[in-house]
C-alpha cells in the first residue's frame, strides 16, 4: 500500500513535544524581563533537535514541538488586539490517576474590535520550514477557544453588539494569519479544537448552559465560524482538527463519546483529516465514524500521551481492526492521541519515552500500511 500522497500521515503526531530544560529555564527569564535574543537562540536550536528527532524516527511532517509557546493557546490568541485573559465563568473537574480536582482555568475577553495588527506564527512557520527536509506543520488553537469559556458576556456589546458581527471578526482576523501562513508556503495546519469534544460532556454542557449559552445549538455554530476561518485556504492546503478531552500532566477535562456531535463534525465542517482522542473508554466507541465521508481521514489516536507506559504493537493493530469496522482502512491513520506537553511542565514521561512511543507509531503504521 503507498502512503498518502498528501497530509495526514499514516504515522502523525498532533504537535506539541516535551521541552528541554534549558528552553524552559531561557522562557522563564525572559518573561521575567530577561534577555529575548538569549530565549530565540535557544529556541531555534531546541527546535533544530526536536526536528532531527522527527525525521529520525520517520515521520513525514515535523512540528516544532510548540517551543514558541508557552502554552497550546494562550500565546497565539493574546496576540489578537483587544483580547484579555480573565477568570473564567466555567468550572470544570480535572481527572487523573491521583484523583480529581475542580478548577476553573481562565477565560478570554474581547475588550473590543478583532484585530490582528502582525502575522503570529508566520516566522516561526518559514524558520521550521528552513531546517526540514519533509512537510513542516501548524498547529493553531480553533477560533471556538475565543469564545467557549465566557461566551457572550466575555464578549464586548459596544464593540459587538450582535454576535453575528462577533463570529464574522473572529473568522476575518484568524483568515488573515492562514493566508499569511500559505503565502509562506504552509500546506499543513491544525486547528486544536477542544470545546466540540467539551460539548460531548453532560456537565459541561450543563455549566454551558449556565452561564446563558445553548449547547444544542453550539456545534452548528462552531462550524460556521471554522467554515468562514478556513474557506479562504489555497486549494492544496490540508486542514486538520485535532479533538482533546483536555490534556495537562496526565489530567483530562471532558468525557463522553463523539455521538453528539458526529453529524456535525465529519459532514459538515470543510475539514480533511480529524486527529481524534481514542485512548480510553471516556472517549467512546469508534461507531460515530460510520459518519466519516469517504474523502476525509480520521487519525486514531489510541496512544495515551498522558502515561509512560509503552503500549504494545499487538494491541494498536487490534484498535485499528476495530475502528476499520465502521471506517475503511484506507481512511484511517495513527498517532497518539494528544500532545505530549501542552503548556510548560504538562508532561508525564521522560523524552525517551516520548521517542519511543513516536517510534512506535511509524512502526505500526509501517506494519499496518506499508509505510509511514
Amino acid at each position: 500500500m503507498v502512503a498518502m500522497p498528501k497530509p495526514p500521515f499514516r504515522a502523525d503526531h498532533v504537535g506539541s513535544l516535551i521541552r528541554p530544560g534549558d528552553l524552559i529555564a531561557a522562557r522563564e527569564e525572559a518573561e521575567s524581563g530577561g534577555d529575548r535574543a538569549q530565549l530565540e537562540s535557544v529556541q531555534r536550536q531546541a527546535i533544530r533537535d526536536v526536528v532531527a528527532l522527527q525525521e529520525e524516527l520517520g515521520f513525514q511532517l515535523v512540528t516544532d514541538g510548540e517551543y514558541n509557546r508557552g502554552a497550546w493557546h494562550r500565546d497565539f490568541l493574546l496576540r489578537f488586539s483587544n483580547v484579555k485573559l480573565i477568570p473564567s465563568k466555567i468550572s470544570v473537574r480535572f481527572h487523573s490517576a491521583e484523583g480529581t480536582s475542580e478548577r476553573s482555568p481562565p477565560s478570554w475577553q474581547v475588550a473590543g474590535p478583532l484585530a490582528r495588527p502582525k502575522p503570529i506564527f508566520v516566522d516561526d512557520f518559514r524558520y521550521l520550514a528552513s531546517i526540514t527536509r519533509v512537510m513542516p506543520k501548524v498547529t493553531i488553537p480553533s477560533p471556538t477557544v475565543m469564545h467557549f469559556r465566557g461566551g457572550r458576556n466575555a464578549i464586548d456589546p459596544t464593540a459587538y453588539p450582535d454576535m453575528e458581527a462577533f463570529y464574522a471578526d473572529l473568522a476575518r482576523v484568524y483568515a488573515q494569519e492562514i493566508g499569511d501562513l500559505a503565502a509562506a508556503g504552509c500546506r499543513y495546519l491544525q486547528l486544536d479544537e477542544v470545546n466540540l469534544a467539551y460539548l460531548c460532556d453532560p456537565q459541561l454542557r450543563a455549566e454551558v448552559s449556565n452561564i446563558g449559552e445553548d449547547p444544542a445549538s453550539l456545534p452548528r455554530t462552531y462550524a460556521k465560524l471554522l467554515n468562514d476561518t478556513i474557506a479562504g485556504r489555497p486549494a492544496d492546503m490540508t486542514v486538520c482538527m485535532h479533538l482533546c478531552r483536555g490534556n495537562f500532566a496526565g489530567a483530562w477535562v471532558a468525557e463522553g463519546g463523539y455521538e453528539p456531535v458526529a453529524e456535525i463534525l465529519f459532514n459538515e465542517l470543510a475539514i480533511d483529516g480529524f486527529f481524534l482522542e481514542y485512548d480510553y473508554a471516556r472517549s467512546g466507541d469508534f461507531a460515530p465514524l460510520r459518519f466519516v465521508p469517504k474523502e476525509k481521514t480520521v487519525v486514531l489516536g489510541i496512544m495515551t500521551s498522558k502515561r509512560p507506559a509503552l503500549e504494545s504493537k499487538d494491541a494498536l493493530k487490534r484498535r485499528i481492526d476495530e475502528a476499520a469496522r465502521y471506517a475503511p482502512l484506507e481512511q484511517l491513520a495513527l498517532s497518539p492521541q494528544c500532545g505530549f506537553e501542552s503548556g510548560v511542565g504538562g508532561s508525564t514521561m521522560t523524552m525517551a519515552q516520548q521517542a519511543a512511543k513516536l517510534r512506535l507509531i511509524t512502526e505500526t503504521a509501517r506494519d499496518v500500511w506499508g509505510s509511514a
